[in-house]
Parts: C-alpha cells; sequence; structure tokens
C-alpha cells in the first residue's frame, strides 16, 4: 500500500513596518499584511479574483532599494523589507486618487453612491479633502440598454474587477476594455449595447464587485448593493474550482 504524497508548505519569515510577520510560499504581500492586520489601501484587488495592478494604490517600500512596488503583485520572500505607510507613500496615493477623480465625473455630493462607494471613502480616509489637477470632465454614456443592470460610464475607474469575475467565475468574458489610457473604457462583446449582449443575462457578478457603483441593478438601491457583498469570499472557491 502507497503512502500518501504530503505536500509541505513553506514557512517564509519577512518584516513589514519592522515588524516580523510569517508568510507562507506564494503569498503576496498585501495577502500577509491584510492577514496581520496592516491595512494597505487597493481598488482594483479583491481577494478571489487574478492580481492586476493597475490601481497602484498598494505601493509600497523595499527597504534597500530605491523603487516601489504594488503589494498584490509582490511576492513574499525570506527576509523582504517593507514598508507601508510613509510620507512618501501617502502622497503618491494621495496624487493617484486626484487623478482617478478628476479623470472621469466624480461628483461625491451629487452620485448615487455617495456613502458606497470605495473611492470616495479612500479619500476620506487618505485625507483627500479636494482635487488639485483640473477635471477633465468627459462626456461619458450610461448605458440603460439591458433590461436589469446599467453602466455608468462616467463613474467607472477602470479597476477591471468587473472583466475578471465574468471571465474567471463565470468562464463567459462578456466584458473587455477598449482603447488606451484616459480614452480606456469597459465594453460589452464587441463593443454593444449591453443589452445585445447575448452572453450577459441575469448573472449580475460584474455589478456586486463594482467598488463605485459604475454598474447597479435597476430598481435597486447601492445600499442594498453593499449588504450583499458577502458573496465576495465566495469568488475564492470558485476559482479555486476553475483551476
Amino acid at each position: 500500500m502507497s503512502t500518501p504524497t504530503v505536500t509541505k508548505v513553506e514557512s517564509l519569515t519577512l518584516e513589514i513596518n519592522g515588524t516580523q510577520v510569517s508568510a507562507s510560499q506564494g503569498q503576496t504581500v498585501l495577502q500577509v499584511a491584510r492577514e496581520n492586520g496592516i491595512d494597505i489601501p487597493a481598488l482594483c484587488y479583491i481577494e478571489g479574483l487574478s492580481v492586476y495592478g493597475g490601481c497602484r494604490l498598494c505601493l509600497v517600500e523595499i527597504v534597500g532599494s530605491p523603487r516601489l512596488a504594488a503589494a498584490c503583485a509582490l511576492q513574499a520572500s525570506e527576509g523582504l523589507r517593507v514598508v507601508t505607510d510613509s510620507p512618501r507613500l501617502q502622497q503618491y496615493r494621495k496624487t493617484i486618487l486626484e487623478l482617478l477623480f478628476s479623470e472621469r465625473n466624480h461628483v461625491c455630493s451629487v452620485c448615487v453612491s455617495n456613502g458606497f462607494c470605495e473611492l470616495q471613502a479612500l479619500a476620506q480616509k487618505l485625507g483627500v479633502t479636494h482635487v488639485h489637477l483640473p477635471y477633465l470632465y468627459p462626456a461619458l454614456e450610461v448605458d440603460s440598454s439591458h433590461d436589469r443592470f446599467r453602466m455608468d460610464h462616467n463613474r467607472c475607474i477602470m479597476c477591471t474587477r468587473c472583466l475578471r469575475v465574468c471571465d474567471e467565475i463565470e468562464g463567459a468574458h462578456t466584458i473587455d476594455v477598449k482603447g488606451r489610457g484616459v480614452g480606456a473604457r469597459i465594453i460589452h462583446d464587441i463593443d454593444l449595447p449591453w443589452g445585445e449582449s447575448e452572453t450577459c443575462t441575469t448573472c449580475g457578478k460584474c455589478v456586486h464587485v463594482c467598488p463605485v457603483g459604475a454598474k447597479t441593478e435597476k430598481g435597486t438601491a447601492v445600499a442594498e448593493m453593499e449588504k450583499r457583498r458577502h458573496f465576495l469570499p465566495y469568488l475564492t472557491k470558485m476559482r479555486q474550482n476553475h483551476s
């Protein structure tokens, strides 16, 4: 009778903000930090989906190196020393948030997501009281063609959470990105109105992972959508089943 093979998980020791913490092989610095109650801001990252590293809010300093690294993509390694909060990082994060606000049409006082928006919450937490950059005020459409859902491109921050959940969990890849830089935007199928998509009917996963309410369910308050976030841990299980 053969002996079952036991997979040994290698344990690592690294240092975050001067404190030694343990990690498992394959974990990222962001995962290790959150496991140890160390807050690192992020908007594009969500547990259970692949790493995109687009928002750059999770930048950390690596001790002994002049470069900054995205904690969501930085693999934990033996002896690694990182700093997650410093005046330099605070300024970078504030600037990134100001860029996000100025790029689209985010006016919190008149937004239906006011009070239920991760972008707004981070701005309040990091002390972004006003935006120093000129607003672009792009004339973007609101796609209400779908029977159940609505897409407001004016509030989208291009985090691609919706794209990744559609691809990696639902397996449909209905959603994609068109264009580059400031002109990039989320599209459905080959840039069709959302309601004309043959592969998107009643799923709604993309709506629930949206951090800013750019995607909403018709007839549902944003506050109600916020309460449904308990379904997000299921993303990890579903992704494991697909792998």
